[in-house]
């Protein structure tokens, strides 16, 4: 199953969140594996002491790459579906991963947006989803597609929703840092949020208690509006905080993805996470999370 017996996670999309993961685990004894898509960035993984293999999602991975699929006990899915094309793990290893009877917790990171536009109301698990826009609606497809092959093949699936992400370089302290932070506000406007450290923390609690078939919110305890996330960075840094602009004023600038997170307003519960999984967060919410990086990087 595995390589010297060392327990293997193989990541399709070895970025962010699964890095997180995979230094949880690294030092807990396992093997990990990782792909990305362009034969540069599988070498830094390479130099980083990983094993990597390239999968750009246009074609099958190469043998030595489903050979380790094969042995793996643990998969994370990263790599998100194309629009109009679906999910490209799906299309190029579905039959690997329904074989690979080793498999003991197959996890895919999806969105929040999947439930759409609430008004601000609360979410859960069990709230319908109803996606907005294309991106939405194309991780549920692929949320689906995936539930498909615990139903009809038994593979022990589960589907993590992702609040917006942040973490070491790549929070509000540094858009305010390097010059790109903007105070946008539309008014009634919230956003929930999660550290990298606690979605790792999320996936490994997973792996501890597997229910196949199980979706889970992750997020923090406090949605809050945008230009609120800006404004206490920008006290964190002592400088001063750029004006506040009016949504609709910005909107023909900002890119699709961005406007994408503008046009739908929710507030995400976690009670599950914490309930089932016993997870308990680290970082409950934006000011914990960037007072902890900020003290993080002044130590460094």
């Amino acid at each position: 199953m595995t390589t010297n017996d060392h327990p293997m996670l193989f990541c399709f999309g070895y970025g962010f969140s699964a890095a997180a993961l995979g230094e949880r685990l690294a030092t807990r004894g396992f093997r990990i594996v990782g792909t990305r898509r362009d034969s540069a960035s599988v070498e830094s993984l390479r130099l980083k002491k990983i094993v990597a293999y390239l999968f750009d999602g246009t074609a099958p991975m190469a043998a030595e790459a489903r050979a380790d699929l094969a042995r793996a006990c643990h998969v994370l899915i990263s790599a998100p579906p194309a629009i109009g094309i679906g999910d490209p793990v799906l299309r190029h290893h579905a039959d690997d991963i329904v074989n690979a009877r080793g498999i003991r917790w197959l996890g895919y990171l999806s969105t929040t947006g999947v439930y759409g536009d609430k008004g601000g109301a609360w979410v859960d698990e069990s709230t319908p989803p109803l996606p907005s826009g294309e991106r939405g609606q194309a991780r549920l497809v692929a949320e689906n597609a995936w539930l498909d092959l615990w139903r009809k093949h038994g593979v022990p699936v589960h589907i993590f929703r992702l609040a917006g992400i942040y973490g070491p370089g790549r929070s509000a302290l540094d858009s305010v840092r390097d010059g790109t932070a903007k105070r946008i506000d539309k008014p009634g406007q919230v956003f929930s949020r999660i550290h990298v450290d606690d979605i790792a923390a999320v996936l490994e609690a997973s792996i501890a208690r597997p229910r196949p078939g199980a979706i889970y919110n992750v997020c923090d305890d406090k949605p809050a509006p945008p230009p609120d996330v800006i404004t206490f960075a920008c006290e964190l840094l002592k400088v001063a905080p750029p004006p506040v602009v009016a949504y609709e004023a910005v909107a023909p600038t900002l890119s699709p993805m961005a406007r994408s997170f503008y046009a739908e307003n929710k507030r995400v519960s976690n009670a599950r996470i914490k309930n089932e999984l016993g997870v308990r967060l680290r970082y409950p919410d934006y000011r914990v999370g960037l007072r902890a990086l900020l003290e993080a990087n002044t130590k460094r």
